[in-house]
C-alpha cells in the first residue's frame, strides 16, 4: 500500500496553491505536523480546515483524522522496526569495529528507508517506458554521476541503447538534442542542482520523458520530472549523508533493472553470452 505521506507529495500538482503550501508544510514538519489539531496546522500554514479536509479526501482520506492516524501509523512502524537503530553519527574517538558498525548500520536502514518509498505501479510505469525508449540518456552530478555510470554499465550488458557524459556541458547537449522516443533518467539526491535542472526543462521542451530519482520532498526535480522514483531522505546527518543516498541510488537503479530484465527475460538472456564473450559480465 502506498504511504500516505507519498500520496501527498505525488498529488501536490493538483492541487490549489492553499492546499500545496499546507501539503509542503506536512511534508517538511512531518514530526511536529502529526502533533497538531486541525485548527492548529490551519493556524500554522495560513489555511481554513475546510482546505485541509478537501486536501486530505484529494488523496483518498475521508478527512483529516483519518490521514493524521495513517501518518501516525507509518512513523510508528518504522520507528519500531528501527527500534534501537537510528543513525549514529561518528567521532573521531570511535574505534574501527565501531566506524564499521555505524556506516553499515545507517546504509541499512537508508536501503529501508528507500524500499517503503518505491511504488510498484510506479516501477511498472517505468520499465514499460524503458522498454518502447530509443535510447536511454542518463544525467547526474557529484555522487550522483557514480550511480548513474552504474546503471549505464549494467543496460549496456543488455544492448539497450544509452547515453551518459561526464561533464554538464555535455549533459546539456544530451539534453538538447533529445526526442520523445527518447527515455531520460535524472539523479538527484538534493532535487535542486541548477545545472540538473536545466536539463531537464531542455528535456521537457523536447517531449522527452523524464524519470527522477530522487529524494521524497518537495524540489524542482521531482516537478519537472513525469516519473518519480524516490529515495530516502536522510536529513539528520546530511553532513555524511553522500555514502547513504548514493546506495539508495543504486538501488533503486538495481531494482529497476531487474524489473526490466524480467519484463524481457527471454530476450535479455540471449544478450548474456554476448556481453560475457565480450567481457563485461
Amino acid at each position: 500500500m502506498k504511504s500516505a505521506l507519498l500520496k501527498l507529495r505525488e498529488t501536490q500538482n493538483s492541487m490549489s496553491a492553499t492546499e500545496r503550501a499546507v501539503s509542503d508544510y506536512l511534508l517538511t514538519h512531518q514530526g511536529e505536523a502529526m502533533g497538531l489539531s486541525i485548527h492548529q496546522l490551519a493556524e500554522k500554514t495560513f489555511a481554513s480546515p475546510s482546505t485541509i479536509i478537501r486536501m486530505c479526501q484529494r488523496i483518498g482520506f475521508a478527512g483529516y483524522k483519518e490521514f493524521r492516524q495513517a501518518v501516525t501509523c507509518e512513523v510508528a512502524v518504522r520507528r519500531f522496526s528501527h527500534a534501537g537503530q537510528s543513525p549514529q553519527e561518528i567521532f573521531p574517538s570511535d574505534s574501527m569495529e565501531d566506524i564499521v558498525e555505524k556506516v553499515t548500520q545507517k546504509n541499512i536502514l537508508s536501503l529501508e528507508d528507500s524500499k517503503n518509498l518505491l511504488d510498484a505501479e510506479t516501477l511498472n510505469a517505468c520499465v514499460e517506458r524503458l522498454t518502447s525508449a530509443r535510447t536511454v540518456l542518463l544525467f547526474g552530478l557529484g555522487a550522483s554521476l557514480y550511480a548513474a555510470r552504474d546503471a549505464y554499465l549494467k543496460f549496456l550488458r543488455l544492448g539497450k541503447p544509452c547515453v551518459i557524459n561526464d561533464d554538464w556541458s555535455s549533459q546539456l547537449l544530451q539534453a538538447k538534442n533529445s526526442g520523445p522516443q527518447d527515455l531520460a533518467i535524472v539523479v538527484s539526491f538534493s532535487g535542486e542542482t541548477a545545472e540538473v535542472i536545466q536539463s531537464m526543462r531542455a528535456l521537457r521542451e523536447n517531449g522527452t520523458p523524464i524519470i527522477a530519482i530522487t529524494r521524497c520532498t518537495p524540489s524542482p526535480v521531482a516537478d519537472l520530472a513525469d516519473y518519480r522514483l524516490y529515495t530516502t531522505d536522510d536529513t539528520a546527518t546530511l553532513h555524511d549523508g553522500t555514502s547513504s543516498s548514493r546506495i539508495s541510488q543504486l538501488n533503486v537503479f538495481d531494482v529497476l533493472y531487474t524489473a526490466f530484465t524480467t519484463a524481457g527475460l527471454r530476450y535479455h538472456v540471449e544478450q548474456f553470452p554476448a556481453s560475457r564473450e565480450a567481457g563485461t559480465a
